[in-house]
């Protein structure tokens, strides 16, 4: 059921109407009952903050990430409420892009049996139950960044793929400027690390993921960032070159993206990490 701008209804309420329907609709022969588990299921991983969001609790089962909380265009109270019901369904909420209005109120919003942890030069912030399990890490995703200017969106990326179970290695200052400081990093990323994917952040020109990829055997993602000045454009120009590369497996994602560039190589090296299972368990 479909409720009209401004009939909001409260979560439980809500969640009755919905399954009421599919369950009509079951009765009714419209949907077979592998249909109508399918669609309570994901009915029941929705969770409701207030009359405005609508929290995809199901998320990281359905598509391999979890939702996190982007704090740009959110009123810090908002931004707050929202990570503490995320961390109270799933005990634990990322939010990213945090201001310090929206860190002020988050730690306010904290309940108790719960910890905050501040990654302040990434802007992310984590809620999290106290004595909550770590999942054993999974595959491994490398951060290059080109300069030490470009570190907020690189150190974005690190804590987002840590935080989704990654083993992260990192290689910050080895831009373009001076290339040589790249190979060390980038050879003991590639043979001892073994990472599975590799984020490269770079503003001004925007070169340094392009060369990577010239370089290396494993998918790319470029993320360009807003720094550098006049023509730069606030990253444009970074993204531009990237997106212009003749260097074939690069990916780019958004200016500033570093959680969806981490994302993208999380998604990459959980599939490597599952295929080496896999072939070890078949003996292959």
């Amino acid at each position: 059921m479909r409720l009209k701008t401004g009939e909001y209804q409260k979560a439980k309420d809500i969640k009755k109407l919905e399954i009421r329907q599919i369950l009509t609709d079951l009765l009714g022969n419209k949907i077979d009952t592998l249909k109508a588990e399918v669609i309570i299921q994901e009915h029941l991983r929705l969770g409701f903050c207030g009359e405005v969001a609508r929290l995809d609790l199901g998320r990281e089962k359905r598509v391999g990430l979890p939702e996190a909380v982007l704090c740009l265009g959110k009123a810090p109270a908002m931004a707050a409420k929202i990570m503490v019901k995320l961390a109270a369904e799933k005990g634990k909420a990322m939010a990213t892009k945090v201001s310090p209005a929206h860190l002020e109120k988050i730690e306010e919003a904290v309940p108790e049996g719960y910890e905050l942890y501040n990654f302040e030069t990434a802007r992310v912030a984590v809620i999290q139950k106290k004595g909550l399990e770590p999942r054993k890490p999974t595959g491994g995703v490398g951060i290059i960044s080109a300069g030490t200017a470009d570190l907020p969106i690189a150190e974005e990326a690190c804590v987002t793929a840590g935080q989704m179970n990654c083993h992260v290695y990192k290689a910050y200052d080895v831009g373009v400027a001076g290339i040589h400081r790249l190979f060390k990093p980038l050879s003991r990323m590639l043979k001892d690390d073994k990472v599975d994917a590799l984020v490269v952040v770079a503003g001004m020109d925007g070169v340094l993921p392009i060369l990577v990829k010239s370089l290396v055997d494993i998918p790319v993602i470029g993320c360009p960032t807003s720094v550098g000045y006049g023509v730069s454009q606030g990253g444009h120009s970074a993204l531009q070159t990237m997106l212009s590369s003749c260097s074939p497996g690069l990916s780019v994602v958004n200016i500033d993206n570093g959680f969806g560039a981490a994302a993208s190589a999380v998604l990459i090296a959980k599939r490597a990490a599952k295929y080496r299972v896999s072939v070890q368990v078949s003996g292959v």
